[in-house]
This record gives structure tokens, sequence and C-alpha cells, in this order.
């Protein structure tokens, strides 16, 4: 039987106080399952507005989505998480990812580190959170446990193992870092490519005693009855495909609400996503397809 399909929001622009709550309380009435934060300079800090948000809400979960792990020290991370996670009472998901906008690390004069590295670092950090936050001794103690439910996101190799040990849910962004690029440029995986990386990782995560819960970040939302029209300024921009590919593009949600609630069914027995979350610019259009899928 797949699992309940739940819908996450990724708030990327500041607000002042008032606004800020307004945001998330308009987004809980949408019927989002979670609201999240991005780790980017220029966007808000996430841990105290994830706090913010689960103060003007009262159902919604709040996460990180994701952390550039780069930019913290493990310990000084756990006392975040700890904190965030009894201050939102328990509602806290963590989400962490290598980092892949070097300019950022650049302006925040911290490393960048080679991919195996970056990846280094996270390995490290999760074992850290798992010691510090497991031990009875360390100050502040989250509410939830055995510990904050992990969401790690990665396309490699070494990621999806990773993700595969670790995570209690896996996050597929459905598009690659291009190479060369300082300002974290990207390209989106083709379907068949998609199936691949997913492909990959459930051989990595064989033997899980439960299954994780699998995520997709979907970076256009359009509910239209033109299809065609929709994407053509992203197919501009990947001029190496069709505009049949671009719409089949599984980071792409263009059609109708009743088409797009089929595409959601289909992709979730193709690939297993069942964690569908999308950027603040599609909030609104995106709430009329979680009415429709409420409950299934």
């Amino acid at each position: 039987m797949p699992r309940p399909f739940r819908f996450g929001v990724n708030l990327l622009s500041s607000a002042p106080a008032e606004e800020w709550r307004a945001k998330c309380r308009r987004a809980e009435a949408l019927g989002y399952d979670v609201l999240l934060v991005p780790d980017h300079l220029g966007m808000p800090a996430p841990f105290p507005a994830l706090v913010a948000a689960a103060e003007a809400t009262e159902r919604p979960r709040v996460g990180t989505f994701v952390l550039n792990t780069g930019f913290w020290n493990p310990a000084l991370l756990a006392r975040e998480v700890a904190t965030t996670d009894a201050l939102t009472g328990g509602r806290l998901e963590l989400g962490l990812g290598t980092g892949y906008v070097q300019a950022e690390h650049d302006t925040a004069g911290l490393p960048f580190g080679t991919p195996g590295e970056r990846v280094d670092h996270l390995l490290r950090t999760v074992e850290e959170l798992d010691r510090l936050l497991g031990s009875p001794e360390h100050q502040p103690r989250p509410v939830q446990k055995p510990r904050v439910p992990l969401l790690i996101g990665g396309n490699g190799e070494r990621m999806l193992k990773l993700t595969a040990e670790h995570a209690d849910i896996a996050a597929f962004a459905g598009a690659r870092s291009v190479a060369g690029s300082t300002t974290g440029a990207l390209a989106p995986l083709t379907a068949e490519e998609l199936d691949e990386r997913v492909a990959a990782y459930r051989r990595f995560a064989t033997g899980r005693a439960e299954p994780a819960e699998l995520n997709l970040l979907l970076q256009l939302v359009a509910v239209t009855e033109d299809r065609s029209a929709a994407v053509q300024d992203l197919l501009s921009r990947v001029p190496q495909l069709t505009e049949e590919q671009v719409l089949d593009l599984p980071i792409v949600l263009v059609g109708t609400v009743e088409e797009i609630t089929a595409q959601l069914r289909a992709r979730r027995e193709r690939y297993g996503f069942s964690y569908l979350t999308v950027l603040e610019p599609h909030m609104e259009a995106f709430g009329a397809v979680v009415e429709a899928l409420r409950g299934e």
C-alpha cells in the first residue's frame, strides 16, 4: 500500500514578523503539512524563522530544507536543533545537505571543499548529532525521541549511500549541479535519469529495518489548461530537451488540478515519492492540489 501524501512548502522570502506569521498561517490553511526554510544567504535564517512559524500555527511540522552543512559546526548545530525542537513542541524535522553554492561559502569566508570533503563533513555532522543528542547529559534536550527526524538530500553515489544508512526521509532535488558553476546553477534530471538515481538509492537501502519516506522538490507548478504555454520559459533554458521531455520532467507539474493529481499519483507509483515540496511562489497554486489529494 502506498505511503500517504505529505506536502511541504519551502518559504524563501524574508518578511516582517506579522507578514511572516500571516504567510505561515496561510500555508496551514491551504493544508500544507510542513513549513520549511532553506539555508541560503539573503534568505531567512532557518532556526528563528521556524520557531516563529511554529508559534503562528498549530498543525504543521517545521523543517530545514536543507541546511548547508558546511556552514555548521556539529556541536553548535546540536544546540540549535535541540533548542528549536523544544521551542516548537517537538515539531522539527532536520534537513541536511552538503551545500552546492560556492559563492555563498566564499561570502561567508568558509571553505567550500571538494565534493568528497563536503560529503565527509556531512557524515561527521550526522554522526556527531546522533552522539550528542543521544546523550542524556547533553543540554539543551530535544523533545522528540529517539531523535529529531532526519532528512538528507543528494544525488551522488556516496550521498545516496549515506542517506540510505542514516536518513528517515530521502530527498531528491530532481536536478544536478552544473559543472564549474559557483552560483549553484542546476540542470534538471529527465524522468529516466531520476529512475536511475532512485534505483541506486533503493539498492543502498536494501537492508533498512524500515523504508524511508521519499521526498521530491518541485521547481515548477502551473495550474492551467495550456500546458505548452506554461513551460515555454523553462524550455528556452534547457534547449537540449523537447517540449514533451520538459513536460515529463519529474520536477515539473503542469495542467489542470485533475491532471496534476494524476501526475503525482503516477510519480508516487513510479518512484515512491509521497512527500512533495513546492517553492513559495507556487504555494497558492499548489494549494488546490493539496486539497484534492488530502487523505490519499
